[in-house]
């Protein structure tokens, strides 16, 4: 079903968008009447908003870390609406352990999800955006980027690479008119922990204290979440709205906190070693400061 460029109303296509984050921007979109390509593993946990927006909303089987059914995914929902004008990567998972028990296959896992599920998905719907030289990506990642903390170093560093090619697209689609946003929760009211969050138990002793502490904060933390899904999703929509709209978006007081914490982490450890750092050129090298090597 292809609609008119000059009437149609934008359509989005969300990855994960049973629960969580991508399942409250699914609903306010529709309310709003956007069109919603809806993505799940499991069709069957979306049909209820198929059933109520039967115009606007249009379901597809998709497992990110299955490259096959990504692209088929993304062909299906552009047969079906004409385009894609806004991709959310929204899909994700966490395996948090210490970084010296938790198996490759984990870590692997991890990513595969994470960053490679992101790439395959930037890859099959990017063509389609320059060729319409329009469209905004929404990387969902995480206040992990900026804390990585004990236990959550897998989780932390796969954000982090979708960080990093977060801020390399925006710079490479910028000529075609393509915006991209990397979006940055806090501690949100979602069932995240429920469904998607291992712990995975210590096997030296030594270790058992960490993962024991890790295990009573989130026990302690899940239904205690300050951040509203739905705020959330209104947020994403103001930034797709902008004629401006930010490379990264933090969301949530907490997320605010850490990045500034990062900030002030970083300068004063930058002060503290400038000199060390700035003394490694050849002697005859004279370096300006802001300026290259001559």
């Amino acid at each position: 079903m292809v609609t008119s460029s000059v009437s149609r109303k934008r359509v989005w296509f969300i990855t994960g968008s049973s629960s969580g984050f991508g399942r409250a921007l699914a609903e306010t979109l529709l309310d709003r009447d956007e069109r919603v390509v809806l993505t799940a593993r499991n069709p069957h946990q979306v049909e209820d908003l198929t059933a109520k927006f039967p115009h606007n909303a249009y379901s597809v089987e998709l497992d990110v870390t299955k490259p096959q059914q990504v692209r088929e995914a993304v062909k299906q929902a552009i047969a079906y609406f004409g385009t894609i004008d806004v991709l959310v990567n929204n899909a994700g998972c966490e395996v948090a352990g210490v970084i010296e028990e938790v198996s490759d296959e984990a870590v692997r896992r991890q990513f595969e999800t994470n960053f490679f599920g992101v790439l395959e998905t930037l890859r099959a719907v990017l063509p389609h955006m320059r060729q319409q030289r329009s469209g905004h990506i929404l990387n969902i990642s995480s206040i992990a980027s900026f804390v990585p903390g004990a236990g959550g170093g897998i989780y932390s560093s796969s954000k982090l690479a979708l960080e990093g090619i977060t801020t390399s697209l925006a710079r490479e689609v910028e000529p075609f008119g393509i915006k991209v946003t990397a979006v940055e929760p806090g501690s949100f009211s979602t069932n995240f922990f429920m469904n998607s969050y291992v712990l995975i138990d210590a096997k030296n002793q030594d270790y058992e204290p960490l993962i024991s502490d890790i295990r009573q904060r989130i026990q302690n933390l899940i239904g205690n979440q300050p951040g509203d899904p739905k705020k959330a999703a209104l947020a994403m929509i103001k930034v797709v709205n902008s004629d401006n709209p930010p490379l990264r978006l933090p969301l949530g007081a907490d997320t605010v906190s850490a990045i500034e914490g990062a900030i002030e982490f970083i300068k004063t450890e930058l002060d503290a070693w400038k000199e060390v750092s700035r003394n490694t050129a050849f002697d005859e090298v004279v370096v300006e400061e802001n300026h290259v090597a001559k």
